[in-house]
């Protein structure tokens, strides 16, 4: 174990060098929280950048912190699998000659490996002069474990990467006089989406083993489930039918499988990040529950590889609920007139390069929101 924590912590012995396009937004809100006490959670699906994260967060403080006193662990390596945290850290402490005094900090990557994580964070957080960084990429099992860390951590949760990240990884830089190329690029960005290396390398052979990757680590062996066949063709229905209400019915039909197992297979993939369900806005929970989610999927570029580049109207419309997915939105649904989003006071209509049809602007119109937004092109995400 030693010699492994040695390769894996270079700035032991040497300044790091870290290489990696920086996403400034999410360093400056972790590093903002460097000097109190809360364990920071990064979440996110797999290969979204929380690992990449946590190396620019230790290369920013590198030269403000003793170097020798920062640990990074990727809790999954087979070497740290019996190991209990608190034993690794022990470890680390007596590698680098650390005193139990000395402050330290931790970067325990994809916590959720470890199945009893909250109780030896605990116990650092009480006893130990640290600061904790923690990634994970299931949602449910980190909601679950952290109840005992109630009050101490903050969740930041990793999204693809926006338009202007995806510029940004992408090299291009648009001056002001040349504004008019931003359409031609969103064009790209419909495509793409925002997975940080598949933006890097465009190879969609990289998006088909990331999501086999979720689907057997984090859905089929994390669950103990059999069929791994029927969970893949459920997720290609669940992108050709983005942007759709769904029901759960017609897919246990087409699928062959018990309607509950459909709704099971489902919320695990939320769980692992990969897809994300909107509910209808209605009056009652119980009218709530009972219709039919609206499914989207975690990134659009996983979208198009998966289900291939068509209907741009439906991958526009998912591209803009990432973007307002932190406001909770629902869609609108009533005598038959549909509105794609609403939160709050605002409605939002995604019409891709065309205007509403007269019944769409009716309901637009008609309807109780103050605040009525129609999206058609890039300008939205700008």
């Amino acid at each position: 174990m030693e010699q492994l924590l040695n390769r894996l912590n270079p700035w032991w012995t040497e300044k790091y060098a870290h290489d990696a396009v920086p996403r400034i937004s999410y360093l400056e809100e972790i590093l903002s929280n460097l000097d109190n006490n809360l364990i920071i959670f990064l979440t996110g699906m797999r290969r979204i950048g929380k690992t990449t994260l946590m190396k620019s967060v230790i290369s920013n403080i590198q030269d403000t912190v003793p170097r020798k006193n920062i640990l990074f662990v990727p809790l999954d390596h087979p070497i740290f699998m019996d190991k209990r945290i608190l034993d690794v850290v022990e470890t680390f402490r007596e590698i680098n000659k650390i005193a139990f005094k000395e402050k330290i900090y931790l970067f325990f990557d994809e916590i959720q490996a470890k199945g009893d994580f909250e109780q030896d964070l605990k116990s650092l957080a009480d006893n130990e002069n640290v600061k904790i960084f923690c990634s994970g990429s299931q949602s449910l099992l980190l909601r679950d474990k952290k109840a005992l860390l109630t009050g101490r951590t903050k969740t930041i949760h990793i999204n693809p990467l926006t338009f202007k990240e995806f510029l940004q990884f992408s090299n291009i830089h648009v001056e002001e006089e040349n504004k008019h190329l931003y359409k031609r690029y969103f064009e790209e960005y419909l495509e793409i989406g925002g997975i940080p290396r598949y933006v890097l390398e465009r190879d969609p052979g990289y998006i088909i083993e990331l999501v086999d990757a979720i689907i057997v680590k984090d859905i089929v062996s994390y669950h103990n489930l059999k069929n791994i066949k029927i969970i893949k063709e459920l997720f290609l229905l669940l992108c050709e039918r983005s942007g759709k209400r769904l029901s759960f019915n017609k897919i246990a039909d087409i699928l062959s499988v018990s309607v509950e197992s459909i709704r099971q297979y489902i919320s695990f993939m939320e769980e692992s990040f990969l897809i994300h369900l909107v509910y209808r806005d209605a009056k009652t929970l119980n009218e709530r529950i009972k219709s039919n989610r609206k499914v989207y999927i975690a990134d659009v570029g996983i979208r198009n590889v998966i289900a291939e580049f068509k209907d741009k109207g439906a991958v526009f419309e998912n591209l803009v609920f990432l973007n307002i997915k932190d406001k909770n939105p629902r869609y609108y649904f009533e005598n038959n007139r549909e509105i794609d989003f609403v939160f709050k006071d605002t409605a939002i209509e995604c019409k891709y390069k065309e205007a509403p049809d007269e019944q769409e602007l009716s309901a637009l119109n008609k309807s109780r929101f103050k605040e009525k937004v129609i999206v058609k092109d890039h300008t939205f995400f700008l």
